[in-house]
């Protein structure tokens, strides 16, 4: 999820529950045996079960499934399987919960487990996971994905990153099929073909010993167009034969202005018979492009809504997208330099746990006036022992940091990471990443720091060309006693080793420095702004 979020549809454009029914009617009138509901997120519209329940009343409608990203399907399973719902796909890209947050820009993760054991639990067998696969953010979780099935009944999906319109396209994002099961292979050799169903877009595969299953959605390395026969409705109502093409047309609009069902068969006929035999701009991009010179790409919200769930239907099936995205992978910004600044951010819930975690005697701290410094430590308590600074009798305040770090790359690895040519990846999403990680994690490597309840993290890298150098800035944002200069600093410490830690193979001459606070506001010893 962009940080700034997206544009959502006006509820008007959406279809109603009707028109959803309506359509659906005459597509099972015409032999459609499977309807997915997905998105975006379709739990989040209040009328889901209710849709549910009157597709389960349609003579011929085999399967009705749906594609989420799970929060809410633990509460809303029960009443989902009562109206009818017969299989279920949950959209999860990592099992680390840091990771998580940073991907989905919100907490989140036990839910969704919640929600794949709670399926389980009512017998849906098997439950489909679906992971998109992309290098630089998890790939290295392949084989903890691959261990889930051993005890629970999963179909864990593995599905190959792929581009739409306005993506800048970049091979190193791509992890092939052939390469996620090298991988799978090296740790279970046993791991064994089964047979694919008929009009399958998944490539499924099984360690002989485990309960669940894998499979591989190979949409970019061996497309299956031949045999694909998906319809997709958007919410707003527009039909596309293809996942990857341009082509919409409206229903909506059709059936707004009184089409008969005759003229909608024709419509629905007209597009599909416009059908491509394969999305053929991607694989002349695949074919013909150079890998690309930088990692640097944009996402239209309109084309990544439901890149996840667009990839997993099969038999006779249409599918009807919810209108609000789940997750989409890494979304940059560029500055007006031309060089990449790339903005991520992690919200924590305001509930979220503070606990002063100080032991033993200690010293108050020194308060003189305006970012005034104290002749004595805080931290060493009267027998000069270390000791933490009791913040109990502190006034909550607005506290906020920015620290920044230069890393010195050289000219070398200023190309590779200016181009994304680096063997482990992406650096500075990597970084980025590290950098919030480490703001939520200073109290643990900083041992007489408070946790503090962070409301906002934020990591800034900028590529200096003339200095050969990565500009890092991190700025932390939370309310209570503490300051919060120390998680700011611990950020951009370790976003810039990370940095370090991913160009080091191809230079040793990396000068990492420049550590230091720009600005501090809050608390009672006034503010500090570095001239």
């Amino acid at each position: 999820m962009p940080e700034e979020g997206v544009p959502l549809t006006p509820k008007a454009d959406l279809l109603t529950t009707e028109e959803i029914l309506t359509l659906a009617r005459l597509f099972v009138k015409e032999g459609v045996d499977k309807i997915r509901l997905t998105g975006g997120e379709p739990l989040i519209r209040p009328d889901v079960v209710d849709i549910v329940a009157q597709l389960h009343r349609l003579e011929g409608l085999q399967t009705i499934g749906i594609t989420t990203n799970g929060i809410n399907l633990a509460r809303l399973l029960p009443p989902l399987q009562k109206a009818g719902l017969t299989a279920i796909n949950i959209s999860l890209d990592t099992l680390v919960p840091a990771k998580f947050e940073f991907i989905v820009r919100r907490k989140g993760f036990h839910k969704v487990m919640e929600g794949i054991h709670k399926a389980i639990e009512l017998g849906y067998n098997p439950v489909k996971v679906n992971c998109v696969v992309m290098r630089g953010l998890n790939e290295d979780e392949l084989l903890d994905f691959v261990t889930l099935t051993q005890g629970l009944p999963l179909d864990v999906r593995f599905i190959e990153y792929m581009p739409f319109d306005g993506n800048k396209w970049n091979f190193k994002k791509m992890v092939s099929y052939k390469e996620m099961l090298d991988t799978i292979r090296q740790q279970w050799p046993e791991l064994e073909k089964l047979p694919e169903e008929e009009s399958s877009t998944a490539k499924a595969f099984k360690v002989p010993s485990f309960l669940g299953r894998i499979s591989f959605i190979t949409s970019m390395s061996e497309h299956f167009c031949g045999t694909c026969n998906r319809l997709r409705i958007t919410a707003d109502g527009n039909l596309k034969v293809c996942l990857f093409g341009n082509s919409e047309v409206s229903l909506r609009d059709h059936l707004r202005a009184g089409a008969s069902e005759e003229e909608l068969l024709r419509i629905i006929g007209a597009a599909v018979g416009r059908k491509k035999p394969r999305h053929a701009e991607l694989f002349l991009l695949l074919q013909d492009s150079p890998p690309a010179s930088r990692s640097i790409f944009s996402w239209d919200p309109l084309h990544v809504q439901g890149l996840r769930p667009r990839m997993s239907f099969f038999n006779q099936m249409a599918t009807f997208w919810n209108s609000v995205p789940q997750t989409t992978p890494l979304v940059p910004q560029w500055m007006g330099s031309g060089s990449p600044q790339r903005h991520y951010s992690s919200y924590v819930d305001s509930d979220a746990n503070s606990k002063c975690l100080s032991p033993g005697s200690r010293v108050p701290a020194a308060h003189s006036g305006p970012w005034s410094t104290s002749n004595q430590l805080t931290h060493v308590d009267s027998e000069g022992q270390a000791a933490m600074v009791d913040v109990g009798g502190k006034p909550d305040t607005e506290r906020v940091a920015v620290a920044s770090a230069v890393v010195l790359l050289g000219p070398v690895a200023f190309k590779l990471v200016q181009q994304n040519q680096l063997k482990k990846g992406d650096a500075l999403g990597v970084a980025q990443l590290a950098g919030i990680q480490a703001a939520k994690l200073t109290s643990q490597l900083i041992p007489l720091c408070h946790h503090v309840a962070l409301n906002h993290v934020q990591v800034q890298l900028e590529l200096d060309s003339t200095r050969h150098a990565a500009v890092i800035q991190a700025s932390c944002r939370a309310r209570g006693p503490t300051g919060v200069e120390m998680e700011a600093l611990t950020s951009a410490a370790v976003a810039a080793l990370t940095l370090y830690d991913m160009c080091k193979a191809v230079s040793r001459d990396i000068v990492v420095g420049e550590i230091k606070l720009i600005s501090k506001t809050g608390g009672q010893r006034g503010d500090f702004h570095r001239a």
